[in-house]
């Protein structure tokens, strides 16, 4: 792994950084308060490239590699996990799959708009019943005595950017019979008819990325929407994912590197018993183990994004080093905001001060695109090749 970045990779970093500090951070506290999608936000993000920074430019893509994603993922989130969220979605989780198994018209028709921010994309696999154990799912898909079309009835939960979304890579089974193997992918037009979305949900944290449950009533979708081959659907999801959770530990290592930033400035800068709290053993031992946590998340999730880099050549799967990555940052987003809660004192556990928001935001990271539970299992069976 060579741990100088190319100057294609610097650029995106610095515009990302530029585009955080002063667009999305100064935004950010008023954006969590009311739960409003930072639509305005997304379109400038769309105009830097940032919605589709692996996208080849033939489909208004930025044409950069993962390492450049989630060097602009980290800048993002550490500005505001929520847009960090949006970003992950259009990037990882509907762009990737079409790239990878999508037809030449799918991918100028759905992956143009969405990478240039013109449009919104989400992608629905979980369902009320079906969250960590996906092949469960109820949605099904059927197809017409002429075979032009699917007619799909689904109810998906849980879906990132569902309120706004114009396009989505829904999940449905084809075949029940074959449990995981009956499972296809179908890229879905929301203004179609047939298509309905649930209330806003009520969240903790990322409040400004608007997510819902969206429903499908004898949906009417194209034959030639299908991603990818009937019964392919699961291996398509998984796949996604792979890369999905490479996009979480980025935007985990961005929460975790705004945590520590302010911890850092309020031991230099409060004081008490007549000298700075920096100065104190205990706090001393803290921004310590932060530091330390903080530089193993970020290693770890570059080299998940190598080794995508380097599986586009060798076709090698990174399920191991996505899922090692996420759990890690994840977990050490989640530490590292808790211990900056407790540096703060009163104030961290303020609305005045952005480190109670960190921890908010940190939570989620470590459920969406598969528990830590889930992550310990797929890294286990990876390693001792049992099920």
């Amino acid at each position: 792994m060579d741990f100088q970045l190319t100057e294609e990779q610097q650029m995106i970093q610095s515009a990302a950084r530029d585009f955080a500090v002063n667009e999305i951070a100064p935004v950010a506290a008023q954006f969590d308060a009311s739960g409003e999608f930072p639509l305005e936000n997304v379109r400038k993000m769309g105009e830097l490239g940032l919605m589709g920074i692996e996208v080849p430019d033939q489909y208004g893509g930025a044409a950069l590699d993962t390492i450049g994603y989630v060097l602009a993922m980290i800048e993002v989130s550490a500005a505001d996990a929520a847009h960090g969220t949006i970003m992950s979605v259009n990037n990882s989780l509907f762009c990737n799959g079409i790239l990878k198994y999508g037809t030449e018209e799918q991918k100028q028709k759905f992956v143009r708009a969405i990478a240039s921010g013109e449009e919104i994309g989400a992608y629905a696999l979980t369902e009320p019943q079906s969250g960590s154990d996906a092949s469960t799912m109820k949605s099904r898909a059927v197809l017409s005595d002429d075979g032009s079309h699917y007619v799909i009835n689904a109810r998906k939960s849980w879906i990132t950017s569902g309120p706004y979304a114009r396009y989505l890579v829904l999940f449905a089974s084809t075949n029940p019979e074959a449990g995981a193997r009956g499972i296809t992918a179908f890229l879905i037009d929301t203004e179609q008819e047939g298509f309905s979305r649930g209330k806003t949900e009520p969240k903790l944290g990322i409040r400004a990325s608007a997510t819902c449950e969206v429903e499908l009533q004898d949906y009417r979708c194209p034959v030639e929407q299908r991603l990818g081959e009937e019964g392919q659907g699961f291996k398509i999801a998984m796949s996604v994912l792979d890369a999905g959770r490479i996009g979480i530990a980025a935007q985990a290592v961005g929460i975790a590197q705004a945590a520590y930033d302010a911890s850092l400035t309020y031991a230099r800068e409060r004081k008490a018993f007549g000298q700075e709290i920096g100065t104190f053993q205990m706090i001393q031992q803290k921004l310590a183990d932060m530091k330390t946590r903080l530089e193993a998340a970020r290693l770890l999730t570059l080299r998940a994004a190598w080794a995508k880099k380097q599986a586009e050549t060798t076709g090698a799967r990174i399920t191991l080093d996505g899922s090692m990555a996420k759990l890690f940052a994840s977990e050490a987003a989640m530490w590292i905001a808790h211990q900056a809660v407790q540096l703060h004192g009163g104030m961290g556990y303020s609305k005045e001060m952005p480190v109670e928001r960190y921890f908010r935001d940190a939570k989620i990271t470590e459920i969406y695109e598969g528990t830590s539970e889930i992550q310990r299992m797929v890294i286990a069976r990876s390693e001792t090749g049992l099920r």
